[in-house]
Order: structure tokens, then C-alpha cells, then sequence
């Protein structure tokens, strides 16, 4: 089974629903960066709400920038999207453990924390970036979503994600992003509300091997959900390359290139995103010098 997203409407077109599994992105996010159970599930929910925001953008050239940045012992974790979506990321502290929380579960809030903010750039070929920024209010990350989206986009909408992590990995992970259109009803946005409490968790579902039809009709009451794409595939992609890397090193500046050069003679760079790792040879990292001088760019 692959990763996948399905778009839907419900109620004669009044509530959009996207829903989306990303048990295999998740999974190979957790490889890539050897996350912790607790690391997984925070940063496997921001992988997933990033998801369901890049396939909103139209154009391949559109970008989204998401990152969360709380009080909580995780620090920092960043994810970049395009329109695909193929998503990318990292985390601060990728072996984060606490104890479980109050439920028994994964203690996501205290690991984000509860002070801090969400930013989001939308780069969407407009003269100037969208830039939105949000407290957390959780450190749950779909509370925090759903407060994002009535704050900063002044949508109403119903965030679900979620990230079910055994001994050996990820054994389900996905959600779903629902918005009330300016037509629906306050009685049709209640049925969608008492719709989710009834329905339960998202990563429960998944892991039942609930499709995302079935799980579109149940979070909506709605059971003539209507079906607007599919086949959507959500991967975990980084498109670094040694040319890339170069450009960065070279951003040094000349004095702290030929430093290296002169201690030890070669330099490896790492991938935050996908941790991979290319060396430079001290032939490498001369010509990188020659080409700062060439265009002038010392610092």
C-alpha cells in the first residue's frame, strides 16, 4: 500500500474534506533521521499537516515553509513542501523521551511545549511571500492547526492527525483537514462536529485499515461524501545534491574556506534534511575559493 491523499466534499459541497495517509513517509522520516517513538509522533504529525497544506498549492514552483518553535525539549522542527507534495524536514532534538502522559500516550504537547509559535511561508509566485504566525496553544499540533487556520487564514476548520508508533516503527500515521465553506450551516457545521467525537482517533482508524472514504463519511456524518481527486501520492523527497552543497559552503566566504583548507585539507557537509553526506577534496575546495574570487563575492 502506498501513501495516499483523497480530496472530498460533503454536504451538497458545503464542508471540504482532504484526508491522508503517510504511514510510509513517516516511516522513512524516522529511518532518515533515527528518531525516537516520541520524536516520531511530533514531527510525523508536522510532516502530515505540511502535506495536506502543499496540495493546496497550484503551480510546481509553489513553496511551503512550515515550522514550530516551542518551549518544549524537542526544540525546533522545520518542513518544506512543494505542490506534489514532496516534503522534506528536520527536528531539533530527534531523541527526545519523556514519560507518557496522563492517557498513556505519547507525551506530544510536552515535548513541543505550549509556548512558542507556528510560522508558515507560502511562496506562491506573488511579489511578496505569505508569512502566517500562530501561538501553539497545545503543543498537540492539530489543536495548534486549527487554531492557525481561524487566526492567521481566517478559515473554520477541523484538524485531525495522528502517528501510531511500535517497536518496530510506524505502524499507522495520516489525518485530515476538513474547512466549512461560507455557505454551510451552523446545523451542518454541528453534525461535522459531532461527526469526528463519534468517529475517534485518526491513527485508530488507520491502523484498522479504515479507507479514507469510509473515514471522509465518517468524520462528516455524511455518507454521500463526494469524491473530487484521488490517487494524490504524498513522499518524503530531498532533491540536495554536491552542486547545491557547494553553492552553501561557498556562502562561508573565502577566509574560512581557505582555514579549511589549511588544517585539514577537506571538508564533509551533511544534509539536514536527509542526512547525506558529501566530502570535498582539497582540489574541490580550491576551485570553490577561485570561484568566490571570480565573482566577487568575499565576505
Amino acid at each position: 500500500m502506498t501513501d495516499k491523499i483523497t480530496k472530498f466534499l460533503a454536504h451538497h459541497g458545503k464542508i471540504s474534506i482532504v484526508c491522508i495517509d503517510t504511514t510510509k513517509l513517516v516511516e522513512e522520516a524516522r529511518k532518515i533521521h533515527d528518531l525516537s517513538p516520541l520524536a516520531t509522533a511530533a514531527f510525523g504529525r508536522l510532516l502530515t499537516i505540511t502535506c495536506l497544506m502543499a496540495q493546496e498549492m497550484k503551480n510546481k514552483t509553489d513553496k511551503l515553509t512550515i515550522q514550530i518553535k516551542g518551549n518544549g525539549e524537542i526544540g525546533s522542527m522545520l518542513t518544506t513542501a512543494s505542490n506534489g507534495p514532496k516534503v522534506k524536514g528536520y527536528v531539533g532534538n530527534p531523541y527526545v523521551d519523556l514519560p507518557l502522559n496522563e492517557f498513556g500516550k505519547l507525551d506530544v504537547g510536552g515535548a513541543v511545549g505550549q509556548e512558542g509559535y507556528i510560522h508558515v511561508i507560502k511562496d506562491i509566485g506573488l511579489k511578496e511571500p505569505y508569512i502566517g504566525i500562530s501561538p501553539l496553544t497545545s503543543g498537540e499540533i492539530a489543536d495548534d492547526f486549527t487554531n492557525y487556520f481561524v487566526h492567521s487564514e481566517q478559515r473554520q476548520s477541523a484538524v485531525a492527525l495522528g502517528v501510531l508508533v511500535n517497536k518496530d516503527g510506524v505502524k499507522a500515521a495520516g489525518g485530515y483537514l476538513i474547512h466549512a465553506m461560507p455557505d454551510a450551516t451552523q446545523e451542518e457545521i454541528a453534525q461535522v462536529e459531532q461527526a469526528i467525537f463519534k468517529a475517534g482517533a485518526i491513527s485508530k482508524m488507520l491502523d484498522e485499515k479504515v479507507s479514507l472514504l469510509e473515514i471522509a463519511k465518517k468524520v462528516t456524518g455524511d455518507k454521500n461524501v463526494k469524491i473530487i481527486e484521488e490517487n494524490i501520492t504524498p513522499v518524503y523527497e530531498c532533491n540536495c545534491s554536491k552542486e547545491h552543497m557547494k553553492e552553501a559552503f561557498a556562502t562561508i566566504g573565502k577566509k574560512e574556506i581557505e582555514d579549511i583548507i589549511n588544517t585539514d585539507g577537506k571538508a564533509e557537509l551533511v544534509c539536514h534534511f536527509c542526512n547525506q553526506k558529501y566530502q570535498f577534496k582539497k582540489e574541490e575546495l580550491e576551485e570553490i575559493v577561485k570561484s568566490i574570487e571570480k565573482n566577487n563575492i568575499d565576505k
